[in-house]
């Protein structure tokens, strides 16, 4: 069961980093993914990929807020 916890985590992940540049929505599931994946890390003791994905999350969650006020696709800023 923790198997497959990871593995829909991770595919979460996958494909809403794939899609984040539709909407950006996908940067809030992306963002979600990555916390998810962090649990399993913590979870199966892999505590390293647990922090690295919740540095992910928050790095997710800064652009999801920076971004939230464009509905429409997302593009990296450049400033």
């Amino acid at each position: 069961m923790i198997t497959l916890f990871g593995v829909v985590a991770a595919t979460v992940m996958v494909t809403s980093y794939a899609l984040e540049s539709r909407h950006v929505r996908w940067i809030a599931v992306f963002a979600v993914g990555c916390l998810a994946t962090a649990a399993y890390g913590a979870i199966t003791g892999a505590w390293i990929f647990a922090v690295l994905e919740s540095i992910w999350a928050a790095i997710a969650i800064r652009r999801f807020r920076v971004n939230s006020g464009d509905r429409q696709a997302v593009s990296p800023r450049r400033e």
